[in-house]
């Protein structure tokens, strides 16, 4: 382990982080540390809950990544515990394979982001185009939301495969609710959106759950509460050697890529946002291992997968957390809680659980992409968006993301394709000399077409039908400066191309290349077909060099008709490369 951390530059991480340490950072990582602890501590209640478990899973988890994670995570800032988007998947585990089902797949995806991290693939998780990461993270606030809704109603319903079917359920056959489950709900609820208005320095959701429990007990309503909270990090019911239900592998493999996903998502988009919050580094690989070693300890401890949380981060960033002392405090308060207030923490109403996660599902919507997408109207995002969370809501989550990966790498494709042009123009001989090249006529036999975008299998019949007309002309100039990047296909179909136009008898030239454009050109055989002699860097050099072998060798174009070349060579004043005059 300590060769593994190493490697990953762990050690010199921590001597950085640590160096000037004193006492005045440990006040800013205590009192951050007590903050975030009153912030997670009903969140770690509601998230146990909502995971399909209880809330004593949600605090053990907390304490536990607040300790191992934060330890050996990849940045100084970073907050891990129980989230609402893991809960949404863990549900629908527990639902089909129990708790056992959802600790096992805990290890496996904790076994799957430690091998991600080991191979250095965290770079990588980024690439998911922010419209899918805006779907999904919509599509787990409704599971959240349509989740809570027996809690907060105070009703029992039966279960649904997925979340439209049980929020159609709800519509079909209405429950009858319970209106002190609902006002206990809508305490929680007011209080978390007015208080923060009044003040922010007070965790709204801990006032909101005290608030209603002292209501809920001091009017004697009968509400469904948390139970009985065990006075201790080790639950009797936890994942053990002798339980792990090791027929289900198999099946719990897709599962368990989703929590491996969408830890490493989740975790690497938090440390992306605190690092540009704090300005302090951030190693996604060294993040990704920490995850991975996490989760696969948890679950021997009766906790459920864990992930980095933003509001938590955020929350431990904006009181002022110098170092990674401020998880280690925050997880210690939630353990005090655990030890000490174990049996008030008991009498907490599930519906007030239900309304804090009602009102934590509406702000995990990222409200300002969905307004931003929708006020410049850029239907692609916004398709991506809306099938993403549908597909995150009615399927599992490993499927809505290849889903909206797909979406958008089609609607990405078409765009690239359309941004593919190609245009074409004789050599003007007035432009050449308005620019400082001493050329006074043109030979017509000379064409220059200019590409611009990539050339691609999405594109390649497009640049093709541009070129119908090149028979026409005995030497072709192509320019493609513009030309970021070239395929497998595209490069075939200019080396058909070349192939047909040298088979015309005529000459083909190709200027500006890219560097990877070239390499291309150069492994695919296209350099040696045209001749490296017919590559030049502008087209200007090219159109030059091109009329100066015509005044030496003559015009096969012209010769080929029986005319000479007489005019052309009477027009260019000087041979080889005139450049412009310098200012």
């Amino acid at each position: 382990m300590d060769a593994v951390l190493g490697r990953l530059g762990l050690p010199g991480m921590l001597r950085r982080e640590f160096a000037g340490y004193n006492r005045r950072l440990l006040q800013r990582d205590l009192l951050a540390g007590l903050t975030v602890g009153a912030v997670a501590l009903p969140l770690a209640l509601a998230f146990g809950v909502a995971s399909g478990a209880d809330a004593a899973a949600g605090l053990v988890t907390a304490i536990l990544a607040g300790l191992i994670i934060g330890g050996l995570g990849g940045g100084s800032y970073q907050i891990s515990g129980p989230t609402g988007a893991m809960s949404a998947i863990l549900i629908v585990i527990a639902q089909s394979y129990g708790l056992n089902g959802v600790w096992l797949a805990c290890v496996m995806a904790g076994a799957i982001m430690l091998l991600l991290g080991l191979l250095r693939l965290g770079r990588y998780i980024a690439f998911i185009p922010s419209p899918v990461i805006t779907g999904f993270t919509s599509g787990i606030a409704l599971i959240i939301a349509v989740g809570q809704i027996d809690n907060v109603l105070g009703v029992k319903t039966e279960g649904a495969e997925n979340t439209v079917a049980k929020l159609w359920g709800y519509i079909a056959h209405p429950p009858v609710p319970n209106w002190q489950s609902m006002a206990v709900a809508a305490i929680v609820m007011a209080t978390m959106i007015l208080l923060p208005r009044i003040t922010k320095s007070i965790p709204a959701s801990l006032v909101g759950l005290i608030m209603a429990s002292l209501i809920a007990t001091g009017l004697g309503w009968q509400v469904a509460t948390i139970g009985s909270i065990p006075q201790t990090i080790i639950l009797d019911n936890r994942l053990s050697l002798a339980g792990v239900p090791w027929t289900h592998i198999g099946d719990l493999l897709t599962p368990a890529i989703s929590i491996a996903a969408l830890g490493a998502i989740e975790s690497l988009l938090c440390g992306s946002v605190g690092a540009t919050m704090t300005g302090k580094p951030f190693d996604s690989n060294t993040e990704l291992i920490a995850q991975g070693i996490g989760n696969m300890i948890i679950p021997f401890f009766g906790g459920v997968p864990a992930t980095a949380a933003i509001a938590r981060t955020s929350v431990a960033i904006k009181s002022n957390g110098a170092t990674r002392i401020t998880s280690f405090v925050h997880a210690f308060a939630l353990l005090l809680s655990a030890l000490l207030l174990a049996p008030l923490i008991g009498q907490v109403p599930l519906a007030a659980l239900g309304g804090v996660l009602m009102v934590t599902a509406w702000r995990m919507n990222e409200w300002e992409s969905i307004h931003f997408y929708w006020n410049t109207k850029i239907k692609q995002a916004l398709a991506g968006i809306a099938v993403t969370m549908v597909a995150t809501a009615a399927l599992d989550l490993t499927q809505a993301i290849l889903i909206g990966l797909t979406i958008s790498a089609v609607i990405y494709i078409r765009q690239s394709a359309q941004s593919t042009a190609v245009a074409n123009e004789p050599v003007d001989a007035a432009r050449m000399r308005a620019q400082g090249y001493n050329i006074e006529e043109s030979c017509p036999s000379i064409h220059v077409y200019y590409l611009t975008g990539p050339v691609f299998f999405g594109s390649v019949h497009a640049v093709l039908e541009a070129f119908t007309s090149a028979q026409q002309y005995h030497t072709l100039v192509i320019s493609m400066r513009g030309v970021p990047l070239v395929d497998a296909m595209g490069v075939k179909a200019l080396s058909e191309l070349v192939e047909e136009h040298h088979d015309r008898g005529g000459v083909v030239a190709f200027t500006g290349l890219q560097p990877t454009v070239r390499e291309m050109f150069v492994r695919a055989g296209l350099t040696a077909l045209v001749g490296e002699e017919q590559i030049y860097w502008s087209s200007v050099e090219a159109i030059i060099q091109l009329h100066e072998r015509r005044e030496i060798h003559g015009c096969p174009h012209c010769d080929a008709q029986g005319d000479s070349c007489a005019v052309l060579r009477a027009a260019i004043a000087r041979r080889g490369l005139n450049p412009p005059p310098t200012a």
